[in-house]
Order: structure tokens, then sequence, then C-alpha cells
């Protein structure tokens, strides 16, 4: 069975800096590329970065780029995206999932196989 478990959010001043995390068990990590979504309340799920197999590629909303990186480690089956420089419209629900999609980095929602439960985010001002 395949399990995402997702941790590390909390709440933050804005300008501050959190760290997720993404474990992942039950199929071979290092066939699937990983993304971090988010959902702010009332509105859809977004995409935030993702990170290819070998973790050599990377792409990132232009919402967060310059502010958030992502990360994996294969031999820990962990994916991570490190978020500084925190806004209060970074407040959301973050998601992590996986997708053996072979275009490579994908964006979109429907490509994904795999979600983790998400873990809240909060940004005070």
């Amino acid at each position: 069975q395949v399990q995402l478990v997702t941790s590390g959010g909390g709440l933050v001043q804005a300008g501050g800096s959190l760290r997720l995390s993404c474990v992942v068990s039950g199929y071979s990590f290092n066939n699937y590329a990983v993304g971090w979504f988010r959902q702010a309340p009332g509105k859809e799920r977004e995409f935030v970065a993702v990170i290819s197999r070998s973790g050599g590629t990377t792409d990132y909303a232009d919402s967060v780029k310059g502010r958030f990186t992502i990360s994996r480690d294969n031999a820990k089956n962990t994916a991570r995206l490190q978020m500084n420089k925190m806004k209060p419209e970074d407040t959301a629900a973050y998601y992590c999932a996986a997708t053996a999609w072979g275009g490579g980095c994908s964006r979109a929602r429907s490509d994904y196989d795999y979600w983790g439960q998400g873990t809240q985010v909060t940004v005070s001002s």
C-alpha cells in the first residue's frame, strides 16, 4: 500500500521559515517525481513545486520562486519543501504527491497518482 505522510506544518510569522517533509512508503520512491501543492480556504488546490525522479530537475510556481526550495533524498524515501521569507498569502494546507508521469515534472494535479494527507501552514502578518 502506497503511503505519503506529510509533516512540518505550523504557525510562523511573516518573513520566517518552515520545512515540510514527505515520507513515502510502499513503492520505489525513485521511480516517481514528487510535487507539492497547496490549498487555501475557498480556493482550488494549486501547484507549488515539483522535483524529478533523480532530483536533477525542479520547477516552481512563480509565487514561490526564489523563496521555496524542493529537494529529495532517495535513500530515505523523503522529499522536502524548504519555505523561506514566508508571506501571509502562503497560508494553506500543503500536500505532497507522487507521479509516475513519463513527461518528467508536471504541474497538473491530474498527473499525480498518490497524495499525502496535507499539513496546515499558517503565516501571520
